[in-house]
């Protein structure tokens, strides 16, 4: 019986694969080589030439050398996914979207090309259109940890780090403990923490992206940024997660259990220093629009602030507001210059450190004439503000007084006052109008 022939590309990839095997990066660029000589129509050889270039960061031939492979079997999705990957690590931006979104039109159901997809927006500055792809391949492929951390990637880009967290945890959970992506899921779950202020469970996380990968400089860099850090506010993407999550039990807990009176202790300072009413009012940090309750009587217009989508759309539900939109407090300030002849700010200042900056933006926003009318929480020691085990700030009475002065602001009401309660108890605060001159 004569020896069945050997078929010499087949021969050369085997020697190729050995050669990678052992190390041999020569050997086996070499031999693949070679195979591609030998190929004719045949795109194995191509497809593995420019899988290895990929692997020695060469993406730009491995791009060229996939290209061929697809010209002969353009059906391979998988190479057209390292097509993609390539086109992108190559800098060709382009040329890996259009890749990317002919793959997801073609099959929709691919979460691969989802992920992909989701990723190349991401890079290209478009955070939204990323999250809908990021959000349709965890769908598909609930239990990949990329998958996961695609989508959190995107959401924290979208700012919202809280729903990053939730979706990091559980596939952190489920994770192999050798899976190769758990370093990278640990140190975007760290990202996550911080940008809520909750730096313990930060520290946690970024701990076990060192553990999981030691090499990798990143999630030291963050923790020791960490640890050096300070702040003089809780970040806006914790305030708003906060609240968005309690939007729709707000008023009930707020008015039930925490028997919150800041709107009308301020409604009644307000009628004691006498502003009148046909004012242009701004309902700074409104929430879900109770102190507008309070407002509506003294405005020919009221308008209403919030760092929380959820709870704007509340606010607006009440049907007080002649203006709601959804922001944060200091870029409503900056960018309605003189505009206001009364800003109240009913328990929003105790989510704020050094209150120097905020009452110099309220002051600019205000008309000559106009008011500021908050409650802070009151602080009795010597330090100015401080952050309670509550993640609220109080505030001394010295630090305010200093804060209102510097921002041109003369105090015309100063006084104790019990704007909530916390615990079963009072929670000790102080109430300020404060008029620009």
């Amino acid at each position: 019986m004569a020896a069945e022939e050997v078929n010499p590309v087949e021969a050369l990839l085997a020697e190729a694969y050995e050669a990678q095997a052992r190390g041999d990066g020569t050997m086996t660029e070499a031999l693949f080589r070679q195979a591609c000589d030998l190929a004719g129509d045949d795109p194995e050889p191509w497809a593995a030439l420019g899988e290895f270039l990929a692997g020695t960061d060469r993406p730009a031939e491995a791009a060229g050398a996939l290209r061929r492979a697809l010209e002969f079997d353009p059906t391979r999705r998988a190479w057209r996914l390292a097509l993609a990957q390539a086109f992108s690590a190559a800098g060709n931006a382009d040329a890996a979207l259009t890749e990317a979104r002919s793959m997801v039109e073609a099959r929709p159901d691919d979460a691969a090309a989802r992920r992909l997809l989701a990723r190349l927006l991401l890079d290209a500055g478009a955070p939204e259109a990323a999250l809908e792809h990021a959000r349709e391949a965890a769908f598909l492929d609930p239990h990949a940890l990329d998958g996961a951390i695609g989508l959190a990637a995107c959401l924290v880009a979208t700012g919202d780090p809280l729903a990053a967290a939730e979706a990091l945890e559980p596939a952190l959970r489920r994770a192999h403990p050798m899976d190769p992506e758990r370093a990278r899921a640990f140190t975007l779950l760290g990202r996550a923490w911080a940008g809520l202020d909750e730096r313990g469970k930060a520290a946690d996380a970024l701990r076990a992206a060192i553990d999981a990968d030691p090499e990798d400089a990143e999630p030291a860099r963050l923790l020791a940024e960490l640890e050096a850090g300070g702040g003089d506010g809780l970040s806006p993407a914790y305030v708003k997660a906060l609240f968005d999550r309690y939007a729709e039990r707000f008023d009930r807990d707020l008015t039930g259990k925490l028997r919150y009176a800041a709107p009308r202790l301020l409604r009644d300072a307000l009628a004691r220093v006498g502003p009148g009413t046909g004012l242009r009012v701004l309902d700074a940090g409104c929430g879900t629009g109770l102190a507008g309750v309070e407002l509506r009587p003294l405005a020919a217009h009221l308008a209403g602030v919030d760092l929380a989508p959820r709870m704007v759309e509340q606010a607006r539900a009440r049907d007080l507001y002649d203006d709601l939109w959804a922001g944060d407090l200091m870029e409503a300030f900056e960018r309605t210059a003189e505009a206001w002849d009364l800003i109240v700010a009913a328990d929003v200042l105790v989510y704020l450190g050094d209150l120097r900056p905020v009452l110099a933006a309220a002051a600019q926003a205000l008309r000559p004439g106009g008011r500021i009318a908050a409650t802070v929480e009151r602080l009795e020691v010597g330090e100015p503000f401080r952050l309670n085990p509550n993640r609220r700030y109080a505030h001394s009475e010295a630090h305010l007084r200093e804060s209102a002065a510097a921002a041109g602001l003369a105090l015309e009401l100063l006084e104790p006052a019990t704007p909530r309660w916390e615990g079963g108890k009072p929670v000790q605060g102080l109430l300020f109008v404060g008029r620009k001159a």
